[in-house]
């Protein structure tokens, strides 16, 4: 990892160019910042292009007000400068205008983070701040007096969303999560009416996510290990930039052999994951010093069980979820692929993960390579990692498919008799 070691000229061009690179801002909007601790604040320059800034474009601003750089800060430093004043706690702002956020700000209405487990925990309260003209020292005091309630990421009525965090890596976390649900929430709302979770669902979440195995200490990495661990790194960085995975949600794990395996450790950033960075549970035990997944124990038991099964993912792809948080079923009789790949893919109890692993794993046989877990996560088991990342690719883009059909009229799926067919053509279990 090296988002906290850098300096912060480097660190803003690292995050800013993630944020324009995946469309969370356009070529001339959004800004981020870093206040130091001696009262300096590091800020993206006014004017420049998002798509070509380099370290030398960021911009100074000392605590006395002098500006140190080849630029002029953003014109929105006002509001930066006053949040940091309200909130000496915050050392770093992200301010965008994602299109799913900007979409809530027209309609004047905050995202509901109770879609699925973790978010509420990442994003937070999620505030409210009245319209001002931009870079207006009025909009400054709106969005810092609802900074000033304690809370750190804040809607902007007409105009986007402000989060703030400990670092620009914490901002970045809460407001890529906060999109992710702005994302899912629209997605749902396409299809049906969105479920949400209920207090009885984050008390299993509590009881039920820490993973408690034994630990033991590694001496040392094989060359072979290592090249499944590149080789593992490269789908999960994959998956982040085709928008299956968010910096700190999705799982993916490999069998190494009867006993073994490796999987994702719990809050690394998946776009800069290392193959050291993975987690090995061996004989049972986790390597001494890293905390896997939360899902590790279903991970394991799919491979206690599955003998077929040689790599596992848990996802969360806005338009598969989509069926996750509503009781629209997904149905893979589109195409051909589809249906090979997916077959009937069904939807599990939300609470399946943490109170019966054992039952669930069961689930996975042949004819059932993927399921969809309520307002939880979509599972894939296959035969190895392109096999795997193939049907999680193959149900995120079945299911936009049949997102974008409803709207175009009604859905027509493959006919029973050639079901038959494909089942005999390609030898599919039943």
């Amino acid at each position: 990892m090296t988002t906290q070691e850098s300096r912060p000229a480097r660190q803003l061009l690292q995050f800013m160019e993630r944020i324009y690179r995946y469309g969370m801002t356009t070529t001339s909007g959004g800004n981020l910042s870093i206040r130091e601790e001696n009262g300096d604040i590091w800020i993206t320059p006014s004017g420049v292009d998002k798509g070509a800034l380099t370290v030398q474009d960021m911009v100074c601003v000392r605590a006395d007000g002098t500006v140190e750089g080849s630029h002029r800060p953003s014109s929105e430093f006002p509001f930066h400068r006053l949040i940091y004043e309200t909130r000496p706690d915050l050392k770093a702002i992200v301010h965008a205008h994602p299109p799913a956020l900007v979409s809530f700000s027209i309609v004047r209405r905050i995202p509901d983070t109770r879609l699925l487990p973790n978010e509420r925990r990442i994003c937070g309260r999620i505030g409210m701040a009245p319209y001002a003209l931009p870079g207006s020292e009025q909009l400054g005091r709106n969005i810092a007096k609802v900074f000033g309630e304690g809370i750190n990421s804040v809607m902007l009525e007409n105009h986007g969303v402000v989060v703030g965090g400990r670092d620009l890596f914490e901002a970045f976390q809460a407001f890529e999560t906060l999109d992710y649900c702005a994302r899912l929430e629209i997605e749902a709302a396409r299809i049906g009416k969105p479920t949400l979770l209920t207090d009885d669902d984050y008390a299993i979440v509590r009881e039920k996510s820490a993973a408690s195995l034994p630990v033991y200490r590694s001496e040392g990495i094989d060359e072979e290990e290592m090249e499944v661990r590149r080789t593992m790194c490269g789908y999960v960085r994959r998956a982040y930039d085709q928008g299956l995975f968010t910096s700190t949600q999705g799982t993916f794990s490999q069998r190494l052999n009867e006993t073994d395996f490796l999987i994702t450790p719990y809050g690394c950033d998946r776009k800069y994951l290392e193959p050291e960075d993975l987690v090995c549970i061996r004989g049972g035990a986790s390597e001494e010093g890293k905390i896997p997944s939360q899902s590790v124990r279903f991970h394991q038991a799919v491979y206690g069980q599955q003998k077929h099964v040689d790599s596992v993912i848990l996802a969360h792809p806005p338009c598969i979820m989509a069926f996750a948080v509503t009781d629209l079923p997904f149905d893979s009789r589109t195409i051909p692929e589809s249906y090979i790949l997916l077959r009937g893919t069904p939807k599990l109890s939300f609470e399946s993960l943490y109170n019966e692993p054992e039952e669930t794993a069961a689930l996975f046989v042949p004819s059932t390579p993927i399921a969809i877990v309520k307002n939880n996560c979509v599972v894939v088991a296959g035969q190895g990692l392109l096999n795997t990342f193939d049907r999680l690719e193959v149900a995120e883009y079945s299911a936009k498919s049949i997102l974008s059909a409803r709207a175009l009229g009604e859905v027509v799926h493959i006919e029973d008799a050639e079901i038959r067919d494909l089942k005999a053509a390609f030898k599919l279990a039943d």
